[in-house]
């Protein structure tokens, strides 16, 4: 199965993905689970219901986009509460409706959007723009506040293809499996497979500054805009009359990664790829991390660079390898996954075989590079059955330049044990690299324990000591996760007051009445400037 014939996951309150792909956990993980203290938690609890909207803003709302395209019920709204971090799904377990949307809309076009975005400015009602919903930063509760979920599914079209530019205009709500879908029945791909592909929306890759697992050969979807077009409650903005422009700084960056704080992007232009037809992937093995890193650092400095280049550290090769066999009958190391795509995939690989051999690493074969091809959307959907158990179980990302990776996995990794293990409940941390440049890399961390009695708190501790150690390392807060308001203080703390107060005046002139997402990247601040 390629990536274009996966359907699109219809996502459930609480738990990811698609009910009919759901995995249970082998007899051997419940074992191990045990050795970590893992007690199963209480079920969970129904959600109690909330007043939604009503009255003359109700009937306004009605009126603009049709009343079979406003939603008040409890099972809508229940399933545009949050997003997909686990504290999010420990609070869907737990009935909290505290972040529940008053109304659900789906606006049918740009010009619904704008008109909504018109009218709730006039009425101070706030919004929160949901393509996917899979935010795991809190991108989708705003702080404090009833508030109106703007869902775009029906801005579901693929609207124009120039072939001669190899352009693809794409609406927001155009979920990336539907997207592949289209673009393969023209013979083109985005090249864009975040691990939240089945669920994620075009407007979603957007809004958070998206990045795929085959970065390395398509780049970020950041890097695939060309052009957007947002609606905002003072009118729409459209950018991107070239592929690139000396006329000024470059808005479309601006916007991109803006989370549905400064408008609600209702479509892109992105760049397109004819679909490959050689695909290849094969894993290499290494001594230690180490030794893994300095050889994926000499392709992504000095070439050949292939579609994906991934790297697992000792602990994750251990626990993730389908084969125990496949690195020399346990005797460890660390396990990278190259893919190729594309023309002339077997030149390519002979290029970068050299390069990783002369490196000190050992070949695999295909046999790692496919079984994490053919299950790399799988784990997703093993955490559901872990948060069943009574284990809990997240990630979190960050990226940094090459001279200080090293230190910065070590100081992370550090932070979580300490503070978990303070816990009583020492961890499982696993990472790997899993997107790559000239000048650095991204690390992505997964966490494993028992819960506490408040597993929420407990993450947040733990949350609360890795940010400390990514910011004292000289990393970034995130690499791909967006910032929401899991990092917004973090975020200010990285970029300084001056900048906050900047990309603040941007949202004063777009959104004056700060209808859009309150709460979500920016941090309120002080009056010193200094972030709250």
């Amino acid at each position: 199965m390629t990536e274009s014939d996966l359907p699109v996951a219809q996502l459930t309150p609480g738990r990811w993905g698609d009910p009919a792909r759901t995995v249970a956990l082998p007899a051997a993980a419940l074992e191990a689970l045990k050795h970590l203290g893992v007690c199963r938690p209480a079920d969970p609890a129904d959600p109690a219901d909330r007043p939604g909207l009503a009255g003359e803003a109700m009937e306004l709302l009605e009126k603009l986009l049709g009343a079979e395209h406003v939603k008040t019920d409890l099972e809508t709204r229940w399933g545009h509460t949050r997003g997909y971090s686990t504290p999010d799904l420990l609070r869907h377990r737990a009935g909290d409706t505290t972040d529940m949307p008053a109304a659900v809309v789906y606006p049918g076009s740009h010009d619904d959007v704008q008109a909504l975005l018109t009218v709730c400015s006039e009425r101070r009602l706030v919004v929160v723009p949901y393509a996917g919903g899979t935010s795991v930063v809190g991108g989708l509760a705003p702080q404090g506040t009833a508030f109106i979920a703007v869902d775009l599914r029906r801005l579901d079209r693929l609207v124009e293809i120039d072939e001669i530019s190899r352009t693809a205009t794409i609406e927001a709500g155009v979920r990336g499996t539907a997207a592949e879908a289209l673009l393969a029945d023209r013979g083109y791909t985005l090249g864009h497979f975040p691990q939240s592909y089945e669920g994620a929306s075009i407007g979603g890759y957007a809004a958070t500054r998206s990045s795929g697992q085959s970065s390395a050969g398509y780049g970020r979807f950041d890097q695939m805009v060309v052009g957007l077009t947002m609606a905002t409650p003072r009118g729409t903005i459209r950018l991107g009359r070239a592929p690139m422009s000396a006329a000024g700084p470059d808005l479309r960056q601006l916007m991109l990664g803006s989370e549905g704080t400064l408008g609600i992007i209702t479509s892109v232009v992105l760049r397109i790829r004819p679909r490959p037809v050689e695909r290849s992937f094969e894993g290499w093995r290494f001594e230690s991390f180490d030794q893994g890193l300095a050889a994926i650092r000499r392709l992504a400095q000095d070439g050949p660079l292939p579609t994906v280049l991934r790297l697992s550290d000792e602990a994750e090769t251990a626990i993730n390898l389908a084969d125990p066999n496949v690195l020399g009958g346990g005797s460890g190391g660390v396990l990278a996954i190259v893919g190729f795509e594309g023309e002339h995939t077997a030149v390519r690989r002979t290029e970068v075989a050299d390069v990783l051999a002369a490196a000190g690493g050992e070949a695999l074969g295909e046999g790692p590079g496919e079984t994490w091809r053919e299950g790399r959307y799988r784990a997703p959907y093993l955490r559901d059955p872990l948060l069943d158990e009574g284990a809990l179980v997240e990630t979190l990302e960050t990226a940094g330049f090459w001279s200080a990776l090293p230190a910065l996995k070590a100081q992370v990794t550090e932070a979580l044990v300490t503070a978990l293990t303070g816990q009583g409940t020492p961890p499982i941390v696993l990472c790997h690299v899993s997107h790559v440049y000239e000048t650095g890399a991204s690390l992505y961390f997964t966490v494993l324990c028992a819960q506490t009695d408040d597993p929420i708190g407990q993450w947040q501790q733990a949350k609360s000591a890795a940010n400390t150690a990514i910011a004292a390392a000289g990393a970034t807060i995130t690499h791909h996760h967006g910032v929401g308001t899991d990092h917004s203080t973090a975020y200010a703390a990285e970029v300084g007051p001056l900048a906050i107060e900047a990309l603040q005046a941007v949202k004063h002139v777009l959104d004056p009445n700060s209808i859009l997402n309150p709460g979500i990247l920016i941090s309120p601040q002080r009056e010193d400037g200094s972030p709250a």
